[in-house]
C-alpha cells in the first residue's frame, strides 16, 4: 500500500509540476504583452500596420503620406520631409501596368493620372493638384518638383483606351445572359 501511494505522490508531484510551469510560461507571455502595449507610442506605427511602409530612418523628420491606386505598393509612406513626388513613386514600386497572360499592351496608348489631394483643416476644403501623362512622354512640368507636404494623399491611375478583346467581352457576356433569359423563359413557358 505504500508503494503505491509514493507512485501516486510522485504523479501528482509530477503533474503540479507541469502545470506550475506552463503558468509561469503563460504569465510571463501574457505581462510582457501587457507591457509592449503599456510603452507603445504613436511613433512606432510602422510596427503595427500592415501598410504602413517606413522610409525615412529612425530620427529623421518624416511625413506622412498615403499612396492609393495602380502602384505596385499602396499604403501609407513614413517619408523624409522634402520628398518628390517622383521618389515617392519609386518608392511604392511605380504605376502597374495592366497585365495578363493573352494581352500584349502598347505602353505608347498607356496614360498615366496622378492626382495629390489636401484636406485645409481651417477652411474645410480640399485642394487638388493633377498631373497627366503618356508613358513616352516626359514628365509634365512641375512633376519633378512636386514636394510633398505631411497627410497628403496621392492616387495612381492608370488607363488605357480599350482594346477588341475588351469589347469583345462586354458583348459576348451580355449576349449569354440575353440567350440564357430567352432559353429559360423558354422552357418555363413550356410546362
Amino acid at each position: 500500500m505504500t508503494v503505491q501511494i509514493k507512485k501516486i505522490m510522485r504523479r501528482v508531484l509530477s503533474l503540479a509540476c507541469i502545470l506550475i510551469a506552463i503558468g509561469s510560461i503563460n504569465f510571463l507571455a501574457t505581462d510582457s504583452s501587457n507591457a509592449q502595449t503599456r510603452q507603445l507610442t504613436t511613433s512606432q506605427q510602422f510596427r503595427l500596420a500592415e501598410r504602413v511602409i517606413r522610409i525615412a530612418e529612425p530620427g529623421e523628420l518624416v511625413d506622412s503620406v498615403n499612396v492609393w491606386g495602380d502602384v505596385g505598393s499602396s499604403g501609407r509612406y513614413l517619408i523624409p520631409k522634402g520628398t518628390d513626388l517622383t521618389k515617392l513613386l519609386s518608392y511604392s514600386f511605380g504605376p502597374n501596368t495592366l497585365r495578363d497572360g493573352q494581352t500584349q499592351i502598347d505602353w505608347s496608348k498607356m496614360r498615366v493620372e496622378i492626382n495629390i489631394q489636401e484636406y485645409d483643416r481651417e477652411n474645410g476644403g480640399q485642394s487638388l493638384t493633377s498631373f497627366r501623362y503618356r508613358f513616352e512622354e516626359p514628365f509634365p512640368d512641375g512633376m519633378r518638383e512636386f514636394e510633398l507636404k505631411n497627410n497628403q494623399t496621392v492616387t495612381v491611375r492608370v488607363k488605357r483606351k480599350p482594346s477588341f478583346r475588351d469589347y469583345l467581352g462586354v458583348f459576348a457576356s451580355t449576349v449569354s445572359a440575353v440567350a440564357s433569359t430567352i432559353i429559360l423563359l423558354d422552357r418555363l413557358g413550356g410546362r
